[in-house]
């Protein structure tokens, strides 16, 4: 995301992954564009959406090693 804050964010996301995210978060009733400029445009209205925009990004840009680094961490993070 282009900021720390919530509100409107635009996602650098690469041109092949950018149509499957868009309709993922279409579907999940999260606010989102694809404009003419190729970009992808998300409304982030509260820390959940925030939490899911993330996991949705990473489910399709994130290498094999990156994903299981953040299950290990949810994991972890569960046992205390």
């Amino acid at each position: 995301m282009t900021n720390n804050t919530l509100g409107d964010q635009v996602l650098q996301i690469p041109l092949s992954d950018r149509w499957r995210i868009y309709h993922r978060l279409q579907e999940l009733k999260i606010k989102s564009s694809c404009p003419a400029d190729g970009s992808l445009r998300v409304q982030v209205n509260n820390l959940l959406e925030a939490i899911l925009i993330r996991s949705i990004v990473m489910q399709f840009i994130a290498s094999r090693h990156e994903l299981l680094e953040w299950l290990e961490r949810c994991w972890n993070y569960s046992d205390r």
